[in-house]
């Protein structure tokens, strides 16, 4: 069974997506939306991805991909390669409808990107340090839908895009 995959991230103006294991903005609306996005769906994560959420998300499925064979945790479904995330994530049935999510981090955005039918992304008006990044989407992108918000007090200026890959 082939996987429907798309990517979800929030990332800055310069291309920052984490520092230190957390997301250097909070935007409520963002949460919200991811959460919208991810409910009854497969998610596929790194190890630090997972061990960086406040706990498992509910009504999803948290497959995580690690390098360590050793690892595991309460409540998440491991993986050791693209391939068996894949496998695990196809597993789920009618979870499957609307595809599995790739949540995180950037080592898994790019193993996932080719794969991807859809990029999710949260496009924050601003720079900011951090020590993780993602490259802007390429040309085999495509705009299908743009929401803009304006700053409101502390929550920077975003806008919600969703891209499809060219054909």
């Amino acid at each position: 069974m082939s996987v429907r995959l798309f990517l979800i991230y929030a990332r800055a103006r310069n291309g920052v997506i984490g520092n230190h294991g957390t997301m250097p903005w909070h935007i409520p609306a963002d949460l919200k939306r991811f959460k919208r996005l991810t409910i009854g769906k497969p998610m596929i994560m790194g190890r630090k991805t997972f061990e960086s959420l406040p706990g498992l998300l509910p009504s999803r499925r948290h497959i995580v991909l690690t390098r360590d064979s050793r690892w595991s945790a309460e409540g998440a479904e491991v993986a050791h390669s693209p391939e068996e995330a894949l496998a695990l994530a196809g597993g789920g049935g009618a979870a499957v409808i609307g595809g599995a999510a790739v949540i995180g981090g950037a080592e898994i955005y790019a193993l996932f990107m080719a794969r991807a039918e859809r990029i999710e992304m949260t496009e924050v008006h601003g720079d900011y340090p951090g020590d993780t990044f993602m490259p802007a989407p390429g040309p085999e992108w495509r705009l299908v839908a743009r929401e803009d918000h304006a700053q409101e007090g502390a929550v920077p200026a975003f806008s919600f895009l969703t891209l499809e890959r060219a054909r």
